[in-house]
């Protein structure tokens, strides 16, 4: 599968879907840095993307920088509140009390 997300960027198409598709791969390989990188494009693209946050956060988390994390998790409460998006809220919000212990 992310082979075939790699090939429809290389040739041009880039949105958010696509970012999350490949930010998710990566996130689920294990690949962190490289996840954060798709997601944070994926919410360049598209702030409002809840679950993008909450993924970009976790990615964050896996390669080392928790700050970053704490900041992609409040802006994907902000953007979760924004949408009504109580679960991906609700997760994000145990997510910064995990990281503050």
């Amino acid at each position: 599968m992310l082979e075939s997300l790699e090939k429809m960027l290389a040739k041009g198409v880039d949105n958010s879907l696509l970012r999350f598709g490949l930010g998710k791969g990566y996130l689920d390989l294990g690949e962190h840095a490289r996840a954060a990188e798709h997601l944070a494009r994926c919410v360049e693209l598209d702030p409002k993307y809840s679950a993008a946050w909450k993924l970009l956060g976790k990615a964050h988390v896996g390669a080392g920088a928790p700050a970053l994390a704490r900041g992609a998790w409040e802006q994907g409460i902000a953007a979760a509140q924004a949408q009504g998006d109580k679960q991906a809220e609700k997760e994000m919000v145990v997510f910064l009390r995990k990281l503050d212990r």
